[in-house]
């Protein structure tokens, strides 16, 4: 964490000593590029996944657009020489203010989704969310990490015997806090998904916390029973008519198959994995939760609760006022409401509000260490990387994501020292400058 030559120059240094070898780095050092790259790799509904947002996409862009309403104000003459970019959380020093966020249905990018970001995450030693829509059980991802620091995201499901089965799963796999993500009682109006017809989920693809959890499988096993029992005929109701079974179809049911626990040719022939879909998308997630449900949570779980999706002031003051641990103040990356305020522009006000009483995070628009830095200096205790570290994994596996998490540690480090900084909390407002 601390070195004379610190995060950046030791990765600049693996990065020019293979050059001399004619070897470069695996994945582009520029988001642009990187996405760029991603894009020609992936199929067009993996990558309308994780590129798209909400409506036409005004929030994405007003994300980005916040950031350049910041200008850094390098200062000189001062000795840099040895830099700290570590950070504290949750009683756990964390190694720079990055997590990765939680990204669902990564078996899109990758074979090895979750699995190969966690690898990536320990190597590295920054936490990973696990994905409450993840493609591997939290189990196993949480093997992969050993000592690593890791959380759990949780979206609230319409069972709250689920949501306590996990919670209890999250804290038995060493989680060190639950983020509960707020922004997404209901899915926005995601055209890119739309147009192409794509539910990850109704495929059976990033449902893996599900078909792992036992209460979850009881409500399967119990709706396809009810299913069986339903009589035929006039008394059954109206017919759902289907089209006539094609590739897809066909694609679409072997896939949901292989989503639920066992072997392939038994899941074919049984009523569960086509069951284990209509559960998953009839139980998430749900609307109706309010303030009240925050005590009901507080019982359940040990764990630090932080809460995301955070975007107001005054809610910001209202969680933490029940009792809440922590804040991340998110658009979902422009997922869920179109013409949304920009994250970044509501930082400032959340930070004022909560007057550090808990530790506020940031994510949404996050590309670059300097961008890392703008935010902390904005009064972020951390940021969430999101889309930059799947695109990495989309190019090149893991060692994709391990190289866009160091290229960002790197380039963080780099930035703190040339503007004049030696330590994460010395950044603050006055390190910034606000564009006319």
């Amino acid at each position: 964490m601390t070195s004379a030559a610190g995060t950046g120059r030791r990765r600049q240094d693996v990065v020019y000593r293979a050059g001399v070898y004619g070897r470069h780095p695996r994945v582009p050092t520029v988001y642009r590029a990187l996405a760029r790259e991603a894009e020609r790799r992936l199929d067009a509904r993996a990558h309308g996944y994780v590129a798209g947002g909400a409506g036409d996409e005004a929030t994405q862009r007003a994300d980005r657009t916040a950031f350049d309403r910041w200008s850094v104000v390098p200062r000189v003459l001062r000795d840099v020489s040895r830099r700290d970019t570590s950070v504290e959380l949750f009683g756990r020093r964390l190694p720079a203010p990055v997590l990765l966020g939680p990204v669902g249905a990564l078996e899109l990018v990758h074979p090895e989704g979750d699995l190969a970001v966690a690898r990536a995450a320990a190597a590295v030693g920054v936490p990973m969310v696990f994905s409450n829509q993840a493609s591997v059980p939290m189990e196993t991802t949480a093997a992969a990490m050993g000592d690593s620091p890791r959380w759990m995201q949780l979206y609230w499901s319409t069972s709250d015997e689920l949501v306590e089965s996990l919670l209890g799963r999250a804290e038995a796999s060493g989680c060190d806090a639950v983020v509960v993500t707020l922004d997404t009682t209901m899915l926005g109006w995601r055209p890119r998904d739309l147009d192409l017809g794509h539910l990850p989920f109704a495929l059976g693809k990033g449902i893996a916390q599900y078909t792992s959890d036992p209460v979850f499988r009881r409500l399967v096993e119990e709706r396809a029973a009810a299913t069986a029992a339903r009589p035929t005929g006039a008394a059954a109701g109206p017919v759902d008519r289907q089209p006539r079974p094609n590739l897809a179809a066909v694609r679409a049911l072997v896939g949901m198959a292989r989503a639920w626990p066992g072997p392939l040719v038994e899941n074919l022939r049984s009523p569960l994995p086509r069951a284990a879909v209509e559960t998953f998308l009839s139980i998430y997630s749900r609307p109706s939760i309010t303030w009240a449900d925050l005590a009901w949570l507080r019982e359940r779980t040990r764990l630090p609760i932080v809460l995301k999706g955070v975007l107001h002031p005054d809610d910001a003051r209202r969680a933490v006022d029940e009792g809440v641990d922590g804040l991340v103040v998110s658009t979902h990356g422009g997922r869920q409401v179109d013409r949304s305020i920009a994250a970044l522009d509501a930082l400032p006000d959340v930070v004022d509000a909560v007057a550090d009483r808990v530790p506020v995070l940031f994510d949404s628009g996050v590309r670059s260490g300097a961008d890392v830095l703008v935010a902390v200096a904005l009064g972020a205790r951390a940021v969430l990387l999101g889309r930059p570290y799947a695109w990495g994994l989309g190019v090149a596996g893991e060692d994709g994501v391990r190289q866009v998490v160091e290229d960002v540690l790197g380039e963080f480090d780099l930035t703190l020292g040339l503007t004049g900084h030696t330590a994460v909390d010395q950044l603050t407002r006055e390190a910034l400058r606000r564009r006319p």
